[in-house]
């Protein structure tokens, strides 16, 4: 593919509002993960709580008033992108600007609450309640397009946790094919109880902070956020320091509806589909944000992987123990940190894992180091064996 611009780009965390916040915690080495306190648990569970979502939505988009929404809400109003978007308004049209957003559950705490509040005599949900608004995937979009006035080509995938790893894509597709000039891709995902209590079912969740990669890893962490990025069609005048999409590769392996393939082969699939859209060799990826959720059969799978087509050395990480597993929202998390290595020529490291499993190759970062990166590949992985990678990075030597 042509490299796309990415002119904009925005992200709400545990670690923070804005890339500033994350770009300080991940120079530092700061973990957001702290003892959960938005669900009683049967185990000593470790979050990425975002702090401050209990104010509404303004009264104009009342309807569409959910945790998911604020927290979305929050992303747009961050790192400069509704204005950023605005220019590209001004530039296209309201209607040549795509949205595309991604997440898992969406507003479900929304319904969560309206079933715990219903008439106790007729079963009738609480008067208000607005399913379109907030529960259903597209409320997301429905919402992110309201609110930045939009009025072009509009969908949102639910694929899991490779759910806005897969916009980049999307975005690079509905852009060459013509059906809009420039596209806000982004999403959300934020608490509820069918996450937290789901995950502890499948016995997956991690005692304490999860710890990617370690050979005591134990689990996932489960974190929130909420992430967007503006793309366009790079220009002949584009700087060797700005920042470009340069390719992305999908794979489905649907090895099992929960557990990845233990070999890795659809993640493989996806990443050599990156580097072959990209133009791009193995030996041009400077640094690889990892899925690595620390679950003991996921890390084992990527690690195999990566290294089949990178070799042993080839920094990599997952930063899961800084944010938590974000679920929908991994993938612009990843991009968010992987602009952030870009621009700072800095590699972060894995909180909370202390000693990498002895399987696992030894280019895993445990401690971020300053390191010169200029392409930074991502991954996502998502139940049902969806994967996905991309690569972002800047044109500099």
């Amino acid at each position: 593919m042509k490299p796309l611009l990415i002119s904009g780009l925005s992200l709400v965390s545990a670690l923070g509002d804005g890339l500033d916040a994350t770009w300080q915690a991940l120079h530092d080495g700061r973990s957001a993960l702290a003892p959960c306190q938005f669900e009683t648990l049967p185990i000593d569970a470790w979050t990425g709580e975002a702090p401050a979502l209990d104010a509404p939505l303004p009264p104009s988009f009342a309807a569409f008033d959910c945790r998911n929404n604020r927290l979305a809400a929050r992303a747009l109003a961050v790192d400069g992108f509704e204005q950023k978007v605005a220019r590209a308004v001004a530039k296209y049209g309201a209607r040549r600007v795509g949205v595309f957003t991604g997440t898992s559950t969406s507003g479900i705490l929304n319904t969560e609450r309206a079933y715990a509040a219903r008439n106790p005599q007729t079963g009738a949900l609480p008067e208000g309640f607005a399913y379109a608004q907030t529960h259903n995937t597209h409320a997301l979009g429905r919402f992110v397009r309201a609110r930045l006035g939009l009025a072009g080509v509009s969908f949102t995938l639910s694929t899991a946790c490779a759910a806005t790893a897969k916009l980049f894509a999307v975005a690079a597709r509905m852009i060459g094919t013509g059906l809009c000039d420039a596209a806000v891709i982004g999403g959300a995902d934020s608490f509820c109880d069918t996450t937290l209590l789901g995950f502890h079912a499948l016995g997956v969740m991690a005692q304490g902070p999860c710890r990617p990669f370690d050979e005591a890893r134990n689990g996932i962490s489960i974190g929130e956020a909420a992430g967007f990025a503006l793309l366009e069609r790079a220009q002949k005048t584009t700087g060797p320091d700005e920042l470009l999409l340069f390719g992305a590769g999908e794979s489905a392996d649907a090895y099992h509806m929960s557990s990845p393939d233990p070999n890795g082969t659809g993640a493989a699939t996806a990443m050599r589909q990156a580097l072959t859209d990209a133009g791009l060799a193995p030996e041009a990826i400077d640094y690889i944000n990892l899925h690595g959720t620390a679950t003991l059969v996921g890390d084992s799978a990527e690690d195999k992987a990566v290294t089949s087509i990178f070799g042993p050395t080839t920094p990599r990480s997952s930063t899961k123990g800084f944010t938590g597993h974000t679920l929908g929202a991994a993938g612009m998390v990843g991009a968010a940190i992987a602009a952030l290595a870009v621009q700072h020529d800095f590699l972060p490291g894995s909180p909370h894992t202390r000693q990498l499993d002895p399987a696992f190759a030894p280019g895993h970062l445990l401690t971020g180091r300053a390191t010169k990166a200029r392409r930074v590949m991502c991954n996502a992985f998502g139940f049902g064996g969806v994967n996905c990678s991309f690569i972002l990075g800047s044109e500099a030597q």
